[in-house]
């Protein structure tokens, strides 16, 4: 009895292998299906290559409109040029592959339409979720494309002002002149304003008593300013003496003025200053050595 079912046992055992032998044959051997696999790998490689395509198109586009901008008028910073470029490459890549995997996954016969929404759903939880993560890495790639700043120039945001030390998508950092580090978040900067883009104006208030005689002293200063800018390479051009700015009881006021390289202002003002004021000692001395010529003159004629 246990012989036969042995027998049995295996005779369906031979059979079962037999007929899954016959499954893997007819699986290798089916032309229809290996036809689709062929048809399918083919428009996968054709879709692969068409988005590469795609990307060194636009790769070209951006690098010819970059290089155009460079030779116009408006010249822009190359770094800021270079940062440009690089983030459209980016995007232009990562939306190219994206879509390109979307299609294959098509390809191979998934449901995009529930994978398209549950992605639409997390990317709009991400998003409510980092509002200011946007909005500082938006206001940052139009810091550098609208050229607003670049790293080495001199700017005041708020109560913030320094050299800018790094520009990034989500973050600028600046260096104070006493050498404090301000990391702002770009979303956070409204309004920018930036001294190395353009000429300064020094502007000096000297006061003068009113026992001075007005033209001795415009005269005093201009003399002081005549050759100041030979000595002093941040200014453009000799310093101007407008005249009396304010007056009162006791003294007036004369103003100088004069263009100056960006961001010296301070310096020149501080060269202009010490100029006036070694040319009002040098005045002072010699009316004090005059007076007392008068006076020795005057003994010794007495005498």
């Amino acid at each position: 009895m246990n012989n036969l079912l042995e027998i049995e046992n295996t005779g369906e055992a031979i059979e079962e292998a037999l007929k899954f032998k016959d499954k893997i044959w007819n699986w290798f051997t089916d032309v229809d299906m290996w036809m689709s696999v062929l048809v399918a790998g083919i428009r996968i490689v054709i879709i692969f290559l068409l988005s590469q395509l795609i990307i060194k198109i636009v790769y070209k586009v951006i690098d010819r409109t970059l290089a155009h901008q460079e030779n116009s008028k408006l010249r822009m910073n190359p770094r800021r040029l270079m940062t440009v470029g690089g983030l459209l490459k980016n995007v232009t890549s990562v939306a190219c592959n994206f879509i390109m995997i979307l299609i294959v996954l098509s390809e191979f016969n998934f449901q995009l339409a529930p994978l398209l929404a549950g992605a639409g759903v997390l990317g709009l939880a991400i998003g409510f979720g980092a509002q200011s993560l946007v909005k500082d890495v938006i206001t940052g790639f139009f810091i550098i494309l609208e050229d607003q700043f670049a790293v080495g120039d001199v700017i005041q945001t708020g109560a913030f002002r320094g050299t800018v030390e790094l520009i990034g998508l989500r973050t600028t950092r600046i260096v104070s002149h006493t050498g404090e580090v301000y990391i702002l978040p770009n979303g956070g900067i409204l309004t920018v304003t930036n001294f190395t883009l353009s000429n300064a104006m020094a502007i000096v208030d000297i006061p003068m008593k009113n026992e001075r005689n007005l033209e001795d002293s415009i005269q005093l200063i201009q003399e002081a300013m005549e050759h100041i800018n030979e000595y002093s390479p941040q200014m453009i051009g000799k310093p101007d003496v407008l005249g009396v700015q304010s007056l009162s009881t006791s003294e007036y006021v004369i103003r100088i003025v004069t263009d100056c390289l960006p961001n010296t202002r301070d310096e020149v003002e501080r060269q202009i200053h010490a100029g006036i004021k070694k040319a009002i000692e040098e005045d002072e001395s010699l009316q004090l050595a005059k007076a007392d010529q008068l006076t020795i003159d005057t003994v010794g004629g007495e005498g």
